[in-house]
């Protein structure tokens, strides 16, 4: 569940749907990057799990909305805490990031195995 909850498109869905109900198109307009089979995938998955609920309407063309559950509505407060946490630091992880990057960069290459050695000679 915990994967589910942190996938980075769960969560957007979830922000968006925190204003009210939209309809399939908004979301994907609303959500910039995810591809219209990612998003499917994911309302199906959220809908699965009972965190979203899917409206269809019996007109021509058919008309389909999304919103949160009840249970679905329990997430909004934490993620907004796990957002406002990565936020404030942010700087710090990514000092931490640029750090390790240099590290790596600056570490002497491995040895070669004894066979390897051989092979090259």
């Amino acid at each position: 569940m915990l994967d589910r909850i942190a996938d980075k498109w769960t969560a957007l869905i979830i922000h968006v749907l925190a204003n009210g109900t939209q309809r399939y198109g908004a979301l994907l307009r609303e959500i910039g990057g995810i591809s219209q089979k990612m998003l499917t995938q994911t309302l199906r998955s959220l809908e699965r799990d009972g965190l979203v609920l899917r409206k269809v309407h019996p007109v021509v063309p058919p008309k389909v909305e999304y919103s949160l559950t009840r249970l679905g509505r329990t997430l909004i407060d934490p993620l907004h805490t796990l957002c406002r946490w990565s936020e404030r630091h942010l700087p710090e992880l990514q000092a931490n990031r640029a750090r390790a990057r240099l590290l790596e960069q600056s570490s002497p290459p491995t040895a070669q195995p004894a066979r390897d050695l051989a092979l090259s000679r």
